[in-house]
């Protein structure tokens, strides 16, 4: 049996338009992944988009539970019914039936088209929500109704908007099965299973939480297509179904190892994995470290790790996709379609993750011998880092072992090598697939940077490369591409420092080169050819134009670091670069603002270094002198046996492969433009020194000479303080005029509680409505004013029975308005300035009846 097929069938002769599955990447910017039937619906349900004109809709949409908000990644495997990818069955009405053929459509199909057995169904519903019970009783004895609070059985879109009570329908998988304390109706025993869950939005929840019945209350349905399989082929496992057992024959096969309990968790993983990545990539989603292609790579890593416990060492998750394909190609044909891609992919990320999945496998090993309580941070951290385990990989395989991480010592390390990598690695290139320049490598080898000596040179172009990176003989006039020259004055972006630009130019022709980027190795630069033809093994003279004030930032960022230790204490450690011939920036880990003090007392350390004329010096060392040198590493930088030292004698000492001043006198002048936070414990200074520095000044220095016109002040802080003066005194007579303008209001006394209900033309009503607050025990206050064409009401309360939010929603539609608000305060405004007199009286009638 078809239950999908069947399903959608059932409800398309229901009159329901069958809708395809949405794409998992959702057009909602507050949701990583589709995770439920709703989400293609969201703003019809919540009013943003018109109702179709078929107001009835059913899907089987594909959903994904493993990264933001809702995420089951870590209890795959661990769990009969947790996936990370899973089909949800949904029938929708957009204002059209409600509760009453809801559930008669659920127990139909349940009982008649499924062939469930009645004496094994459980219904629950709101403790509120009489109605459903009574329809429920219809269908099923009312001893098998139970119902339960807002917890389980009441559903919302967030705090406001549209909500509702829910009913569940559960499927008992016997006491002879199930019989621990928790396997009862309500408990978190696997006895009672739930099969659907029918939401009836019905109210729209306001601000102060109230809720009011929508005029047409709509359906939104849904039913786990893997659990009713399960139930349908009297397994009690999702995975023992049709669904996934055809996966794990094949991994038993692939493996040459049977399934055994300590293991069935590993079979279990991967072949619920295999069908996450499967469609993620079908869908466009590829493998990545940000994002959605980073929850795709976590998955698919998590998948490896349990193969390798399987005795995989080589890619195995491509060889699982046919039979992946016999079970679900024929409903999404994308499948098929994406086949040969599909395939490809899985092989590539399986063979970057064995390459490290031994070695990895070993650090954790050796650190699992040494920790007792917690398990090391930074492991786990150097394990993401430098083998390619997610953290929750880590996390998994210390799970049977009850072992934590140190989580808050990871994230540290993260978001300092987060906010590395946005700087370092921007636009560096290396996104480029690796097998475009395996072969250019074996060719041509590894071309020369001679960029610390020189900013002209007279080269040989090596090769020459289209804007896709295919090698081409020559670049025509108007042409863009990438030119392989063999010693290159070029610097490629790398380390914070921005790639150099220029020209390639002779006699003949000139090509402008736009941005130097290092591929794998190779320094390649981006060119516009601007004049005749560049063409493979011709020499030209190679010009750098930006290279000084891009050197100027980055030695001002080096005498930044060391002025920031010396105010902020030596705990601060770089997260972070960038340089360029405009300005610099710089991430540091700082868990707080800096003061104003510490920020000026930084700025005038850095300009001190500068005018002391310090020499600059760089050198090859071995890493152990380096360090014993004092030398500063770049968090999260690879280095070899040898170093390259940057040395501003006794003010700044550090590991840096890019290109400097030869004196600080150089830089010119130096100044702090912004200080901000990054993420949690990193901070981030922007400055600009050189001819930027220079630029800065100057326009701070016109911006000055505006002010002083306008104030008309030679003095610019003695003109503004004049004019805040003049401002004060202008802000009191206008306040006594208002007053003085204002007609009495009209008061009345009802018991003890004073009533006031007016229209006030001049003055500030919110203060009006505070000061009666204010200056009362008991008080109903609304004041309407009319503001040109338009109405502004404000209602107060205090110490009474009337709400003030609902006291306006019931007038201000009379003046064609809305708001609200909550009960001792609330505010409106409406369109219709005549209907202004009838709102004052149904005010004061509503208060006289309510109060």
């Amino acid at each position: 049996m078809d239950i999908r097929k069947e399903y959608l069938e059932f409800f398309k002769n229901k009159g329901h338009e069958v809708i395809s599955s949405m794409p998992l990447v959702p057009d909602d910017p507050t949701l990583m992944f589709t995770n439920a039937g709703m989400v293609q619906f969201k703003d019809i349900f919540t009013g943003a988009v018109p109702r179709p004109k078929n107001p009835r809709a059913t899907s089987c949409q594909l959903c994904v539970r493993a990264g933001g908000k809702h995420n089951d990644l870590e209890n795959v495997g661990y769990t009969a019914r947790h996936h990370t990818l899973f089909e949800m069955l949904g029938n929708f009405s957009f204002g059209d039936y409600f509760k009453e053929d809801a559930i008669a459509y659920a127990w139909e199909f349940i009982t008649v088209n499924l062939a469930l057995p009645i004496e094994k169904l459980w219904v629950t519903v709101h403790d509120s929500d009489d109605e459903a019970f009574e329809i429920w009783s219809k269908h099923i004895d009312p001893s098998r109704i139970m119902r339960f609070g807002d917890k389980d059985n009441f559903w919302s879109m967030g705090d406001t908007g549209a909500c509702g009570p829910c009913s569940e329908i559960f499927y008992d998988q016997g006491a002879e099965n199930f019989n621990s304390p928790e396997d009862k109706m309500g408990g978190d025993g696997d006895r009672f299973l739930e099969i659907w869950n029918l939401v009836f939005m019905q109210y729209e929840r306001s601000a102060d939480g109230t809720l009011t019945p929508l005029p047409k209350p709509s359906i939104d349905t849904g039913m786990g297509l893997e659990r009713v399989i399960a139930i349908k082929e009297g397994v009690f496992n999702n995975f023992d179904s049709s669904n996934f057992q055809p996966i794990i024959k094949k991994i038993e096969e692939l493996s040459g190892k049977k399934v055994t309990s300590e293991t069935i968790g590993s079979y279990r993983v991967i072949a619920d994995h295999l069908r996450a990545n499967a469609f993620m990539l079908s869908q466009g989603i590829l493998f990545g470290n940000e994002g959605r292609p980073y929850v795709n790579r976590r998955i698919m890593r998590r998948a490896v790790r349990h193969g390798y416990l399987l005795g995989f060492r080589e890619p195995f998750m491509a060889k699982l996709y046919d039979t992946l394909c016999d079970i679900m190609g024929s409903h999404y044909k994308e499948l098929i379609e994406q086949k040969k891609y599909v395939k490809e992919q899985l092989t590539l990320e399986e063979e970057r993750f064995f390459k490290t999945i031994e070695s990895g496998m070993a650090l954790f090993n050796e650190e699992l011998e040494k920790t007792k309580e917690l398990f090391s941070g930074e492991i786990a951290f150097k394990l993401y880092d430098e083998k390619g385990f997610p953290l929750d990989l880590t996390q998994d395989m210390l799970r049977d072992k009850n072992i934590q991480v140190d989580v808050e010592k990871f994230d540290e390390l993260m978001n300092e090598q987060k906010t590395k990598a946005k700087a370092a690695w921007k636009g560096s290139g290396d996104a480029a697939k690796e097998g475009d320049f395996k072969a250019l490598i074996e060719k041509y080898g590894i071309n020369e940077f001679v960029g610390y000596n020189h900013t002209t040179y007279d080269s040989k172009i090596v090769a020459l490369l289209d804007e896709s990176f295919n090698e081409v003989e020559k670049l025509s006039k108007g042409e863009k591409g990438w030119v392989m020259l063999d010693k290159t004055p070029f610097y490629a972006t790398s380390g914070g420092q921005e790639g150099d630009v220029g020209a390639l130019e002779d006699d003949e022709h000139i090509a402008i080169v736009k941005t130097t980027q290092k591929f794998h190795g190779v320094n390649l630069s981006k060119v516009s050819v601007e004049k005749s033809t560049l063409t493979k093994d011709e020499k030209v003279s190679a010009v750098v134009v930006n290279r000084w004030e891009i050197a100027k930032h980055h030695s001002a960022t080096h005498l930044l670091q060391s002025a920031l230790k010396m105010v902020l204490g030596d705990t601060v450690s770089q997260a972070g670069s960038l340089n360029d011939a405009n300005r610099l920036r710089f991430d540091f880990t700082y868990p707080k603002a800096m003061t104003n003090e510490e920020i000026e007392e930084v700025e005038d350390l850095v300009n001190t270094m500068i005018a002391r004329g310090i020499e600059g010096k760089t050198e090859e060392l071995p890493i152990e002198e380096a360090k014993e040198k004092g030398a500063i590493a770049m968090f999260g930088e690879k280095y070899g046996d040898v170093v390259r030292v940057v040395s501003f004698e006794d003010a700044s000492v550090e590991f840096c492969g890019g290109t400097h001043v030869r004196n600080t006198h150089d830089i010119g002048s130096f100044y702090i433009t912004k200080e901000s936070g990054v993420s949690a414990g990193v901070r981030r200074i922007e400055a600009v020194c050189g001819l930027s520095a220079i630029k800065y000044t100057k326009d701070i220095i016109s911006k000055m000479n505006e002010v002083q016109t306008e104030v008309k002040n030679s003095d610019v802080l003695l003109g503004i303080k004049k004019l805040k003066d003049q401002i004060k005194e202008l802000k009191k007579e206008l306040e006594l005029a208002q007053n003085s303008v204002a007609a009495p209001i009209n008061e009345e006394l009802i018991g003890d509680t004073k009533i006031v209900v007016d229209i006030v033309k001049n003055g500030d009503i919110k203060k009006i409505v505070d000061d009666y607050k204010n200056g009362n025990e008991k008080v109903a206050i609304m004041l309407i004013q009319p503001k040109g064409e338009k109405v502004m009401l404000v209602a107060g309360s205090k110490n009474t029975a009337i709400k003030a939010g609902d006291w306006i929603k019931n007038i201000a539609p009379i003046v064609g308005g809305g708001g609200g608000g909550r009960p001792d305060f609330a505010q409106a405004g409406g369109k219709d300035i005549s209907k202004i007199d009838e709102a004052k009286e149904a005010a004061l009638k509503f208060v006289k009846e309510n109060l």
